[in-house]
């Protein structure tokens, strides 16, 4: 998947002091993302392969580790699905990609934080065909626990045993834990195309006597894990600072300064009128300024190769030294985009 960025205005025109010849934006700039999406995937099948198997549900101190954990029964099998709610919502609609949920949606997994193998080719074939989707997105293992819970429970126990110290008082706090592991597959070239684990944790007030989690805790931290993997194939942002000029000299000085208080206002267009009037009519540093600050406005509005255009411009035809760098800069985001 070829990746499209927007543009994000994040404060426009601040100056940096009122005597200034310079003026500045501040934009929010594109980063390439951690993942990308082949260009011929446009539907995604999506199943939980984290559930446990039916004969390990009474095995060991599964019920033991459930109180101390602040594990409910069966509460995993449903975040699980918060899991994968947040993929849906994430995905389904990003550029033309739509997810579509099998039949059978949920399939036995590890039930543990240990990973699977990955699945047959032949059913990971069966389950696209069935949907007729170009991918299959699985949710491999789930696991949760609220860590704090856990640590709170087993030195009250050691105190008291020890009799060195009182009881503490349990944590007022709970730390929710969520592991995750995703893997996609391409059917037709029987590859992994991502395979990603999460581990996400969101603080809660504890509630009641037993400092169990809140309802809501769990559920949150699990759509958190479903949408950190989102989040792998969508572009990050950083703030950067475009100069622009506030004033020239000469016949086009009250003219240059009506274009710059029309981009204190975000009349990003009017400003545009204004300086391309005066660039194509001044020559020298004027036209240069001019031709700077059109480069700017047309960034601002997402148009990157008509910025670039003024950019080159401002240094190749009048020498602006501003020009030449900004040129360099918009050249590096027109190949990340």
């Amino acid at each position: 998947m070829k990746t499209k960025f927007y543009l994000f205005i994040f404060c426009v025109s601040i100056l940096s002091s009122s005597c200034s010849k310079y003026g500045y934006v501040q934009l929010k700039y594109p980063t390439q993302p951690n993942a990308v999406m082949p260009d011929n995937i446009k539907t995604i099948a999506v199943v939980n392969r984290s559930l446990s198997p039916k004969d390990d549900k009474s095995k060991g101190n599964a019920i033991t580790e459930a109180i101390i954990t602040g594990e409910i029964a069966g509460s995993d099998k449903l975040a699980s699905d918060e899991c994968i709610k947040a993929v849906f919502d994430g995905f389904n609609g990003y550029k033309g990609i739509s997810i579509a949920f099998p039949a059978t949606s949920r399939l036995i997994g590890t039930g543990t934080r240990a990973t699977p193998d990955p699945l047959d080719w032949n059913r990971v074939k069966q389950i696209c065909d069935s949907t007729k989707a170009d991918a299959l997105l699985v949710l491999e293992m789930f696991d949760s626990n609220s860590d704090l819970i856990l640590s709170g429970v087993t030195n009250q126990i050691n105190n008291v045993l020890s009799g060195t110290i009182d009881a503490p008082r349990p944590p007022s706090q709970i730390r929710m834990n969520v592991s995750s592991y995703w893997r996609m597959y391409d059917p037709v070239n029987q590859k992994i195309i991502d395979q990603f684990q999460t581990s996400n944790y969101l603080t809660f007030n504890s509630s009641g006597i037993l400092n169990i989690p809140p309802p809501e805790a769990l559920p949150q931290t699990a759509y958190a894990a479903g949408s950190q993997y989102v989040d792998r194939f969508m572009p990050g942002y950083y703030y950067v600072k475009r100069e622009m000029y506030k004033r020239v000299k000469g016949a086009y000085k009250q003219q240059f300064k009506t274009g710059f208080r029309k981009s204190e206002v975000a009349n990003w267009e009017g400003a545009i009128v204004v300086w391309n009037d005066i660039a194509s009519k001044s020559s020298g540093n004027n036209a240069g300024k001019a031709c700077l600050n059109l480069a700017v406005a047309y960034e601002v509005l997402g148009k990157t190769e008509e910025a670039l255009k003024w950019a080159k411009k401002s240094y190749e035809d009048y020498g602006n030294k501003l020009g030449r760098e900004y040129a360099n800069q918009l050249k590096y985001r027109i190949n990340i985009e």
